[in-house]
């Protein structure tokens, strides 16, 4: 509905899933919507799945980085909630870890 409304609306994909991310780009693809479309937009938590961000970014899909911030008693809470919640990045430490090495290593080699 809303890839078919862009007219009176925008879209913020707000995840950390991969899969969703395919989702929203092949649909985008079928409706023969731009990637750089500017009422299109994929976000992550600062920090968090930066593999997906930097991905998208380099394929030339609008990325934006959200970084919550305010007292520590107030934003940890909101933290541990979003990690508790988010079952995509639930149990791939590793594999985070590994590709946030990867990325720094390319950073690197530039």
């Amino acid at each position: 509905y809303m890839m078919d409304n862009l007219d009176s609306m925008s879209i913020f994909v707000g995840t950390h899933n991969e899969l969703s991310s395919y989702k929203v780009i092949e649909l985008m693809k079928s409706k023969g919507i731009a990637k750089n479309d500017n009422r299109i937009w994929f976000g992550q938590l600062y920090g968090m799945s930066d593999n997906i961000s930097y991905n998208l970014a380099a394929h030339g899909y609008n990325v934006a980085k959200y970084l919550p911030f305010g007292p520590v008693r107030d934003v940890m809470p909101y933290l541990i909630r979003r990690a508790e919640e988010n079952t995509s990045v639930a149990g791939q430490t590793s594999r985070e870890l590994n590709l946030l090495k990867t990325e720094r290593s390319r950073r690197k080699n530039q």
